[in-house]
């Protein structure tokens, strides 16, 4: 059944931070030309750590794009989310004033949340007591504080919420905003995800579990999603907020459109609070339930956005759910892994790789899995080794899967 055009949620405006770029174009012209983003670390001495890399925000000065002081009081993971939902709020074309405010959402997470802000102001607490702890410091950490604080800057008034789902929060922030607008709640929301979390705590946490790559010797082939030799992800950080509106509004106001955001998939593993079941079974769920959702067939998908990350079991136990979902069909489809140049922007990366699929479909090419050498009999489908690939097609999907078992999936067509 097709749904009325009121219900039909496309994406009229992206905008993305990435390690590859402060922006979507030069993000997207990195992606094309397969260069990495990751190198040796900057934020911090990571000298007595095992890992001493990672895909950090180069060059970033909050203050070239935010109000000097209004800067000062928001944590790093707030000014990626800002900048990113500026881009996309232009690259739309929206005019707050032509629209109903009350019919704009905001719906904006993060995995992570404001952790430099807890640790800067745990070290002044503890160092000169607790009159030096800012009284800024609980609205910069706060989780919800990047749809707050997009809402406020534009006057959004609409449903505004947050979702906080590990790796797998940006692609239900876009989910959770589509199926806002689908009930009626909202002509439009601002939807995204925004990670900065390159801290020692985290990144101490990651390597004592043994999820963060080791390959010092050279960084920007750290990150080899689907190759034999890979052993660890990488740490990112940057954010992705993509426009969703009704697709009537969008054609009557003029909007230009990416494609329309027709599956959403969100599912338990219930089986670990880090490791992803091996069989599968929780990510061919989600990915059953987009496809579902959209009303297509599993032949009916021609690119996958893989989630990923470059661990050993990751990557196996998402090859063998898209086996188990496309059946022979999962060796015609292509699936490559973009985080082989970004890193694992975490909370970020649902969103940021949803940007991805949209420009895929803009441009009619497939990004690459860099780093792509030494092929895994455990992982043999076509993942667009090393080079994007023109191609023509009209659906795309991409996977997130964050600790605590959640998964998410998007499905996106382009329009005719």
């Amino acid at each position: 059944m097709t749904l009325p055009e009121s219900q039909r949620v496309v994406a009229t405006g992206i905008g993305l931070i990435t390690p590859l770029g402060h922006d979507m174009p030069s993000t997207w012209a990195s992606i094309l030309a397969g260069r990495s983003g990751i190198g040796p670390l900057t934020a911090f001495d990571a000298s007595s750590f095992k890992t001493h890399f990672a895909a950090e925000v180069k060059e970033f000065d909050a203050s070239a794009y935010l109000d000097r002081q209004t800067a000062r009081r928001m944590d790093r993971f707030l000014h990626f989310a800002a900048v990113a939902a500026a881009e996309a709020l232009r690259d739309a074309c929206v005019d707050m004033q032509a629209l109903d405010a009350r019919r704009v959402g905001v719906l904006v997470g993060s995995g992570i949340g404001g952790i430099q802000t807890i640790l800067e102001n745990q070290a002044a607490l503890l160092e000169r007591g607790p009159r030096r702890v800012s009284p800024f410091s609980v609205p910069a950490l706060m989780l919800n504080s990047a749809s707050a604080h997009i809402s406020i800057s534009i006057g959004a008034r609409g449903p505004n919420l947050a979702v906080a789902t590990a790796c797998a929060t940006g692609s239900h922030a876009l989910g959770e905003a589509a199926e806002t607008i689908r009930r009626g709640h909202a002509d439009m929301m601002i939807a995204g995800g925004s990670e900065a979390a390159i801290v020692p705590i985290a990144m101490a946490g990651f390597e004592n579990i043994g999820a963060l790559s080791t390959f010092n010797e050279d960084p920007q082939r750290a990150s080899r999603p689907f190759d034999k030799q890979r052993d660890g992800f990488v740490m990112a950080e940057g954010a992705g907020v993509i426009i969703l509106e009704r697709l009537d509004t969008a054609r009557a106001r003029g909007a230009r459109i990416y494609g329309e955001l027709i599956g959403y998939g969100n599912t338990a593993d219930a089986y670990h609070i880090t490791a992803p079941s091996e069989d599968g079974v929780g990510a061919a769920d989600c990915m059953r339930m987009a496809l579902e959702s959209a009303g297509l067939l599993p032949e009916q998908v021609d690119y996958i956005n893989a989630h990923g990350t470059s661990t050993p079991l990751n990557d196996a136990s998402e090859t063998l759910a898209v086996k188990q979902v496309f059946g022979e069909h999962a060796y015609r489809l292509a699936m490559s892994s973009t985080k082989s140049m970004t890193g694992h922007l975490m909370g970020a990366a649902g969103a940021v790789e949803a940007g991805f699929c949209l420009l895929a479909l803009r441009d009619q090419i497939l990004p690459p899995t860099i780093n792509y050498e030494t092929p895994d009999p455990t992982c043999d489908l076509d993942y667009v080794p090393n080079q994007a690939r023109p191609a023509r097609f009209d659906v795309a999907m991409s996977n997130s899967f964050g600790f605590g078992g959640h998964n998410g999936t998007v499905i996106f067509r382009r329009l005719a």
